[in-house]
This record gives C-alpha cells, structure tokens and sequence, in this order.
C-alpha cells in the first residue's frame, strides 16, 4: 500500500513549472510562508520566470478566494482546480497547505546559506516531527539546497514531472540499422516498385513494428542501402530509398553530406513533406550548415518560402556583456555568430558561382531574418523557413510557444546539443529540445536525426573527445 506523503515545494520549483501545485497525484503539498514571499518579490518583469509567478499567483488566488480562515487551516482540495493553462485535465487529488503559523525548530547555528532556504529546511523539519506518520519530502531544483536537507535529516528530491526520459541515452536517434541479414529474411514477403523515379518497398517483417514514420533505416557494408519510413501498419512498413545528397551532383547549395547522418538530415530538410525536423548533434558535427544550406536552395532556388528567419535563446555562457545598442537585429547579431560563420563558408563555395556567392551576401540583409524570442508571442509565419538554434536551452514551454507561431507553408528545424545546456535548472532530460524530440516521435510530418560524428575539424573532434 502506497502511504500519502507530503511535499514541501520549494520557491524554484514553482518558477520552474507554475502547474507543479497538481503534478503529485494523491499526495499532499506544503508551502511555506517564506514562499510567499519570494514569489511576490519575483512577479515583476516580462520574463518567463516572472510569468510563471504570476501564473501560480492565479492559480493560488483561486484555490484562496471562498475559502475561510478554517478552510484554509485544515487544507484546500487541489482538485477544485482540475485543470492546466491550456485546458488539459490534472490529476489531482492531495491537499495544499499553507502555512499559517510560526513553526518552532531548531537548525544548527552554523549552517550556511541564506535566510529563506534555511526557513524552507526549519519548516521541513518542523513538519517532520509534528507529523510522524507522514514522510515529509522536500521538492528543490536547487543542488545545494536538497544537500543541505540531506545534512539536518531531511528527505529531498529534484522535481522530476516535467523529466522527459529517466536517461538521454534512451533518446530517440530517428534511425535505425538493419540485421546483416535483412535482405535473407524480408527477400519473400517484399514488394517493390517505382513511383514518379521514387524506388518503393512494401516490407513485411516482424521487425517492423518498431518503427517509426519518417525514421531513417539503413544497412552499412557492400550492400549499402538507405531508405525513409513512409507508412507504418503493424507488421507491414513502406519505406522509400533515400536521396545520396553525399555525391557532388547533388550538392546543397554547394554543400554535400559528409557521412550517413549528413545525409539523412539532408533528406528530411529537402522534404516538402515534412513540416518539422529536430537535428541533434556535437559541436561541428554540421546542424545549423546543412540548414542554411537546405534552406538558401528552398528560399531562392525552388520559391517555396518566402524568407528565412533565424532565433536562439540568448543566455551567455561566460559574463554578460550587458545592454546592447540597435534594432532587434542588431542587439541579436551578437548571438548569430554561428549564421555569419556558417554563411561565410556557403558564400564561398565554388559550386555555387559567382551569382550564388552574390545572392547569399545579398540575403544577409534582404532574406534572412534575425528575431529575438522575446517578440515571439502572438505572431504568425506564413511561408517561412523558420531556425530555432541552441534549442536545448530552451524549456518545453518555450518550445512550444515558439512551434506553435507556424502558420500555414512553414517549416521549422530546431538545431542543439543537449549536452551543451547554459540554462539554469535545465538538464539533458529536462530541456524542450529533448521534449519535442520525444513527443513528434511517429509523427507523419516531423522527422529527426543525431548527428554522430564531427566534421568541423580534426582539432575539434580531438578536442570533443579527449577534454
């Protein structure tokens, strides 16, 4: 039998996830006054932080607003208030306390850190000793903090609801390889055929089921063979032989696939199909190169967008060089060194010629837009080719306000490393990068790929690797 517990939330967890309140099902939750107190001093601003206060503010209002000084005492029922910010059911059935009266305990004297957190522990404890049939758990996404708790005998846990995977590792790659004999054991049940100078197969196998719609699968050796999940239905798979963008006559803009991933990102770029494509990979491994590239072709050459608008999260990662001076694209080009370094390389590229060179140095003014995630909401793209960099400093909240600005004729690629995260309170599982990536997984019109292997330069990859 599952004994009821009773969390004691911490200030970072609600700035971190305003609807934390109904993530812990039947269990109860405390909140100390101290609390209070720290998300009043945090409500002001136009940040996400501070939106998220004033969003547990509402949330606290309503559960407070008809209730007496007795109701409030004896605990307010979450689930009066069964619902999210987007209209999505919470499963909530604990009571929320607040606290209401000074609470005696003793901490050492000599422990460190500031005023709130060490109030935050004294209550924990306090709660411990008057509640001894319930295990009191305190909820922080501060390190520190939860060691602490750990030091004076409290029990403490990170805040893992909004963790999309238990490891990265378990992260979806958006391909997979095929047996050495797969040919041998498909060769009877399969069907082939042509379509429009597209080469088709209908696969019945077993093997099958594990597959996912727009994942790349692929057989390495002498019978190298490539190919893209079109349909899915059981045991029964479509798959279409992929495009080899690898040999120079099928150049990007000058650019061709280095390795097999390269290529399968390329395939999924090109794609009028697709409407949403995640590339994940290490430094240099050629995510925002073979973007810009899909993209100046899809945009110039083939007219189907109309422009190409590029944004990234701006969090520093050493000293903050404070206000810049500027329109928005200008306080922004800071922070696009990545697309000046990468359209440097494309204007250079001798497949290109002399106009292709002058027609990109030309979309660095005209063509390609740079935008701040601040101005995000409430806008609408129509026909864009729409680059989100660094998504993985990004939350899943972000991410979805910024996906959900595609109109009609966009496509949107989101570009990152997970391992590279600069965001507090962020982690591999936790950043939106990883979200989204998990969540289109089998969608019809999204696809995704990892990106092994480095080809910036044997520098790079050495230092990868060894540092």
């Amino acid at each position: 039998m599952t004994h009821k517990r009773l969390f004691v939330l911490d200030t970072n967890v609600l700035m971190h996830d305003p609807t934390a309140l109904f993530r812990f099902q039947e269990h109860d939750v405390f909140l100390p006054m101290v609390i209070l107190e720290e998300l009043d001093a945090g409500k002001k601003g136009v940040t996400e932080v501070a939106r998220n206060v004033r969003q547990v503010n509402r949330f606290l209002d309503e559960l407070t607003c008809n209730a007496s000084h007795e109701d409030i005492e004896s605990g307010l029922q979450l689930s009066q208030r069964p619902f999210d910010m987007n209209g999505h059911g919470l499963d909530s059935s604990g009571t929320l306390y607040l606290q209401t009266r000074s609470m005696k305990f003793e901490l050492p004297a000599a422990l460190p850190g500031n005023v709130p957190d060490n109030n935050i522990l004294g209550t924990a404890l306090a709660l411990q000793q008057e509640r001894p049939e319930a295990r009191v758990t305190l909820v922080s996404k501060d390190i520190n903090l939860r060691i602490k708790a750990a030091i004076v005998g409290i029990h403490a846990e990170d805040y893992y609801n909004d963790q999309v995977l238990d490891d990265v590792n378990l992260l979806y790659k958006g391909m997979v390889e095929l047996p050495a004999d797969f040919w041998q054991n498909v060769g009877e049940g399969m069907d082939s055929w042509q379509d429009n100078g597209r080469s088709l197969y209908r696969i019945h196998d077993e093997m099958t089921r594990d597959w996912h719609l727009n994942q790349c699968i692929y057989l390495p050796g002498e019978n190298e063979f490539e190919a893209m999940v079109r349909e899915h239905d059981g045991d029964s798979a479509l798959v279409e032989v992929l495009r080899d963008y690898r040999k120079p006559s099928h150049s990007v803009w000058g650019i061709a696939a280095r390795n097999r991933e390269q290529n399968f990102a390329l395939n999924l770029l090109m794609d009028p199909d697709i409407d949403f494509v995640t590339l994940v990979g290490q430094a240099g491994s050629g995510k925002t190169l073979l973007t810009l590239a899909a993209a100046l072709t899809l945009t110039l050459d083939e007219k189907r967008f109309s422009e190409i608008i590029m944004t990234r999260v701006t969090v520093p990662v050493g000293e903050d060089i404070g206000f810049l001076p500027g329109t928005e694209e200008e306080k922004m080009t800071p922070w696009m060194g990545a697309l000046m370094d990468n359209l440097e390389v494309l204007t250079q590229s001798d497949a290109a010629g002399e106009w292709g060179r002058a027609a990109t140095n030309d979309l660095l003014h005209r063509r390609i837009r740079i935008h701040s995630l601040n101005f995000m909401r409430g806008r609408t793209f129509l026909n864009k080719f729409l680059i989100i960099d660094e998504a993985q400093n990004l939350t899943s909240k972000q991410m979805k306000t910024l996906i959900t600005r595609a109109g009609p004729g966009t496509k949107v690629v989101c570009l990152g490393n997970v391992a590279q995260i600069d965001t507090p309170y962020l982690t591999e599982t936790t950043s939106g990068l990883t979200y989204v990536v998990d969540r289109f997984k089998g969608w019809g019109y999204g696809g995704h790929v990892t990106l092994r292997q480095g080809e910036r330069s044997r520098l790079a990859d050495y230092a990868s690797e060894n540092l």
